[in-house]
């Protein structure tokens, strides 16, 4: 480059930025009278921040990857619907957007006003509390925003949070961020008493004693997940008092992720562990408008809990994401006044939904057995989770890499042959417990009809295989 006062040639640079085992390098190539000339500066720190540490790689990258690749593959892995969302719903989403120009604008940093009176009042209801819109409601970014906004409000460093696995996986990175350490107890299955072909979730239990000896005076959070993603058990009033014991027992808060509530099948109940008595005062409880009303894209979540502790989270949000989308809250809150006034009705969307999705799950139980999986019967929620083992013990030696679960070598197995994605479980459990479950794989099952008969057409030719 000339220098037009001077007509001497000056020099540039170019600054790139290199990772080597973890040490952040700048490498600024410097270019003078058309010569290079490199200078390396190594930084002496780490550049990401030490709570990151162990988060970084994320497993679901690969297979969701793996589903674009394969075109011609089911795709019933990643847990959304790809049926439409209620005509109310969008219809109201279509009067936010074309109506009151003032909705596109910021609204309270804490909720839409008219989305946190009627979360107030619905849940007060059910909760047993009266609930004030102001100071015991806080609408999130999702569910996802709402977990975050939580942990980072209460675990401190060195805090302990016990998980119990399987469990939603963005718990122990959250943890970690946080800079708090999971400590995990596993739900683990007992042999059916009735000798039934269809294994049920409601065998999947945890043994008290060693849940009681995960507690110490570090433990400040339990995180429960009722229906449980990714096993869809439905935590009974017993075991929830068991839990709610322990919590008060040691002074530990509960952050009870309850996104599938009104996704229960069968006769089973979902019952919140802040309607217990002693349990309000300690619990978070979180809800999500995607799961609730079949819009995961909308994004609008919330958490409900005593101001003491609220407080701590509106700290947060006020100072990270701020606000959540206008419209979307409008929405969302036209939905549940409607809902509010059918409630228990037959033409309530919250009866509708999961009579359509018992009948999904249904088909998918009886569609996998037809080729030797074993399904778990899920109580509640999207998914529906199965024994592989018949098939571990006829291919034991699926390519893969060096001490890879098993559950992992399969479904990439089955993708790339058989046309069907799933999600192995063991990205639900902690490391060291991962070989314990890797015989079990996720699929699932809230599919529009045409998308479960596909996976009939794979599953048909699979089974005409197996006759060869």
């Amino acid at each position: 480059m000339t220098d037009q006062g001077s007509g001497k040639k000056r020099g540039f640079a170019f600054v790139t930025f290199e990772d080597h085992d973890s040490v952040d390098k700048i490498v600024i190539q410097k270019y003078h009278a058309g010569n290079r000339h490199n200078c390396e500066l190594t930084m002496a720190r780490l550049l990401q921040a030490r709570r990151l540490e162990g988060t970084e790689h994320n497993p679901w990258v690969e297979y969701v990857n793996l589903a674009n690749e394969y075109k011609d593959a089911v795709n019933l892995g990643q847990g959304f619907p790809n049926f439409p969302p209620p005509d109310f719903a969008l219809e109201a989403f279509q009067q936010a957007v074309s109506g009151d120009h003032m909705l596109n604008q910021y609204t309270s940093a804490f909720g839409h006003p008219p989305l946190t009176k009627v979360l107030a009042s619905f849940f007060g209801k059910l909760l047993g509390q009266e609930l004030d819109p102001l100071t015991n409601v806080l609408v999130t970014v999702g569910a996802y925003g709402a977990l975050f906004t939580a942990f980072q409000a209460l675990v401190d460093e060195g805090d302990e949070v016990i998980i119990i696995e399987p469990f939603f996986d963005c718990y122990e990175p959250m943890t970690h961020m946080a800079g708090g350490h999971p400590v995990f107890v596993s739900l683990r299955p007992s042999p059916s008493q009735d000798h039934q072909d269809l294994d049920s979730c409601s065998n999947w239990q945890l043994d008290a004693t060693e849940l009681a000896s995960k507690f110490t005076p570090r433990t400040k959070a339990l995180v429960l997940n009722t229906p449980n993603n990714p096993l869809g058990k439905v935590f009974c009033k017993a075991e929830l008092e068991l839990v709610a014991s322990l919590c008060q027992q040691h002074d530990v808060l509960c952050i009870s992720d309850e996104v599938y509530q009104w996704l229960i099948y069968d006769t089973h109940q979902h019952v919140s562990i802040a309607s217990l008595p002693g349990m309000w005062e300690r619990t978070l409880t979180i809800g999500s408008a995607g799961k609730t009303f079949s819009v995961t894209g909308w994004k609008v979540g919330w958490v409900l809990g005593p101001d003491n502790i609220m407080k701590h989270l509106r700290t947060v949000h006020q100072n990270s994401v701020y606000h959540c989308p206008t419209q979307a809250q409008v929405a969302v809150a036209q939905c549940f006044e409607r809902e509010q006034l059918l409630f228990g009705q037959p033409s309530s969307y919250f009866v509708q939904l999961p009579q359509a999705m018992q009948r999904c799950r249904n088909h998918m139980i009886h569609s996998l057995q037809s080729v030797g999986f074993k399904p778990v019967a899920s109580q509640g929620g999207y998914f529906l989770t199965v024994d592989i083992s018949n098939f571990k013990s006829k291919m034991p030696d699926l390519p893969g890499a060096a001490h890879e679960p098993y559950d992992r070598c399969f479904v990439k197995w089955m993708i790339k042959n058989k046309g069907l994605v799933a999600i192995p479980v063991s990205f639900f459990y902690s490391g060291p417990h991962q070989k314990d479950f890797d015989h079990y794989i996720r699929f699932c099952f809230v599919k529009e009809e045409a998308t479960l008969r596909a996976m009939d057409e794979k599953l048909q030719k699979w089974k005409a295989k197996l006759k060869l």
